[in-house]
């Protein structure tokens, strides 16, 4: 428990506007001195762009945080120099009013985000109990990308794609002999391959 309290100690705080979205699960926040932060939110895992319901998760996060006062709740950036980060949202202009919205909470209930299990031990117990909660709820519910008989997570469909991009990269006889790998291949991909194969 000691370690989770210095680990709250050293959380640092980032105010400002959301200026873009660039998913649903990351977003650009411009602060008081005109500083970009590129944000990460921290505990979920959006559908990537050319996912299944990757357009639906980012036009959610749009419709919530685009133009909005934020406060990121964050200490540590990942290996891309995001900031990752608890977002929430301002209800009111210019904070004038009590409360905020949890913005991958939110992505959560509607379905359009998974509870990042990989890094669940970086969030507080009571955090954690409720996004893997609201992550359940949506499950029952069959919201968003929970009505597809077998969502694929994020965390696979990059390494898939990222599997294909290196057996693009080899010979046609190597990609042709993993008719699997083609098969489980995003759509975009499978095209791109198929401009490879033989006529």
């Amino acid at each position: 428990m000691l370690l989770f309290a210095a680990g709250l100690a050293t959380a640092e705080e980032l105010r400002g506007t959301v200026i873009n979205v660039a998913d649903g699960d990351t977003v650009t926040v411009l602060d008081s001195a005109h500083v970009r932060h590129k944000v990460r939110l921290s505990g979920i895992d959006a559908p990537e762009k050319h996912q299944a319901f990757g357009t639906r998760s980012r036009q959610h996060l749009t419709a919530l945080a685009q133009g909005k006062d934020v406060i990121v709740i964050w200490n540590k950036h990942d290996r891309y120099g995001r900031i990752i980060g608890k977002v929430l949202i301002a209800k009111c202009a210019n904070n004038a009013c009590p409360g905020t919205l949890d913005a991958g909470l939110a992505q959560l209930h509607t379905g359009l985000a998974w509870h990042y299990k990989q890094y669940q031990r970086e969030q507080e117990a009571g955090e954690r109990t409720s996004y893997a909660a609201a992550e359940l709820a949506a499950r029952i519910k069959l919201a968003g990308l929970w009505q597809d008989a077998s969502p694929v997570p994020p965390w696979d469909y990059r390494r898939r794609a990222r599997d294909l991009k290196i057996s693009a990269t080899g010979s046609r006889a190597a990609l042709l002999e993993q008719p699997a790998l083609f098969q489980v291949a995003p759509a975009f991909m499978r095209q791109r391959i198929a401009q490879l194969r033989p006529v």
